[in-house]
């Protein structure tokens, strides 16, 4: 059986507080192979936490540790921030959230694109346009030369997160992290955003992390799935069968999701006293 791309072990994120310290993932293990992963569970429940966390995205006064956090023969929490600095986008890629935060506002769509590439790979300024080019059709943007020159405030928001994964993935990384990127999407867009993650990470032979709070589309797109709740580990599963799930908190969170046929006349609400003990 190979290495998995990623290994992580009793992985925590703490942050002082008056009172003491927090911990917003408390003991997060799982391995990364080269397959899609699903993360779901409601908001504050460390999704994204431990996404930034395995890319050292955690800064002062939070604290991680873990057991293991090994990328490719490497221990991410003991290696130098100038080695971690080659890891972070040339090796493991993260899509944020909303592509109006997370791209630069002053630099045209090429220019960020190209970058992204420059940071990382010694190339002339005319391959790194040829390949910007090409990453540009590849998530399958019309005009590419067109959009090459645009600033984000000039581009939709299903352009915009198109933009933000030709960004991520112009460098080739073996793992991809992407964070709820079809949520402020309408439907059509989201599908075809997926489309192309799918198409890329099937292409290239990526690992993926897929971060979400919508359990019918990641089981629909991803291999496995962990469910997290207050920053633990609650449930894994095989995608295909989320319907099956036996923990009480994944049970809630699937009757709470409307049906396109509903009859209930009120969808119900967590009963989170069954399973709390904390």
């Amino acid at each position: 059986m190979s290495e998995p791309l990623l290994d992580v072990q009793n992985l925590r994120v703490r942050f002082p507080t008056a009172t003491g310290p927090v911990e917003v993932v408390r003991g997060v293990s799982f391995t990364l192979g080269r397959e899609r992963l699903g993360i779901v569970g409601e908001s504050g429940s460390g999704k994204s936490m431990t996404g930034r966390s395995i890319l050292r995205l955690i800064r002062k006064p939070g604290e991680v540790t873990a057991d293991r956090l090994r990328f490719d023969g490497k221990d991410l929490l003991s290696i130098s921030e100038r080695e971690m600095r080659k890891v972070r986008g040339a090796r493991i890629s993260m899509v944020m959230q909303d592509p109006k935060f997370s791209l630069n506002p002053v630099m045209t769509v090429g220019e960020q694109i190209g970058e992204a590439l420059a940071v990382h790979e010694k190339l002339p300024r005319r391959q790194i346009r040829e390949r910007v080019l090409t990453m540009l059709e590849a998530v399958q943007i019309r005009d590419p030369e067109r959009v090459f020159g645009l600033y984000p405030h000039e581009v939709s928001g299903g352009m915009g997160q198109r933009v933000m994964i030709a960004m991520m993935l112009i460098p080739e990384p073996a793992i991809l992290i992407a964070d709820e990127p079809t949520s402020a999407l309408d439907v059509s867009v989201q599908g075809e955003v997926l489309k192309i993650i799918d198409e890329l990470i099937t292409r290239n032979g990526m690992g993926l992390i897929f971060i979400s709070h919508d359990l019918h589309l990641v089981s629909q797109f991803c291999d496995r799935i962990l469910v997290m709740y207050r920053g633990e580990v609650v449930e894994q599963c095989a995608a295909s069968e989320l319907d099956k799930a036996s923990h009480p908190y994944t049970r809630g969170l699937l009757a709470s999701v409307p049906q396109l046929n509903e009859t209930r006349e009120l969808l119900p609400v967590l009963d989170r006293s069954q399973w709390e003990t904390a």
